[in-house]
């Protein structure tokens, strides 16, 4: 409609909305809107529960937590929120990992990209898990430890 009486201003708008839409569907990162590394760890730290957090690749963002109750979905989403103000999160996996976990799955990341539901990454982003003990070594020990162990 807004070709019609020549509003270029409004075609250019739609146009990029457009472009957005399909950046967002096709799980692209937007690098006009990097995530900035060093204010992502300055906003997720005073999230209560936040021990520290670090940078281990490009695109995951590891959030150390102090206790079990803090290792979840929802500290995930909080993270998400804190970051969305810097840039484009569909760049960003957050994992957050219980410092103070006494088994090797206690100490498992719990991790999503932030727009995407789990298990999804965006475009070109690799599939990192963060795990205390190798998955394949974990099954050895428990089936070394009989039934009891599961």
């Amino acid at each position: 409609m807004a070709a019609l009486p020549g509003d270029q201003q409004a075609i250019q708008k739609n146009v990029l909305e457009m472009q957005e839409d399909f950046m967002h569907d096709a799980h692209i990162p937007d690098a006009s809107r990097p995530m900035d590394h060093e204010a992502a760890r300055v906003a997720v730290r005073p999230l209560s529960g936040v021990r520290s957090a670090v940078w281990i690749d490009h695109d995951n963002l590891l959030i150390m937590v102090g206790g079990a109750q803090c290792r979840n979905m929802d500290m995930v989403d909080r993270a998400c929120d804190a970051l969305a103000p810097l840039g484009d999160t569909m760049g960003v996996v957050v994992n957050v990992q219980d410092v103070t976990a006494t088994t090797s799955e206690g100490a498992d990341a719990v991790l999503r990209n932030c727009q995407l539901p789990e298990g999804q990454r965006a475009f070109m982003q690799s599939k990192r898990r963060i795990e205390a003990l190798d998955p394949a070594t974990r099954k050895a020990f428990k089936a070394q430890q009989g039934p009891s162990a599961h």
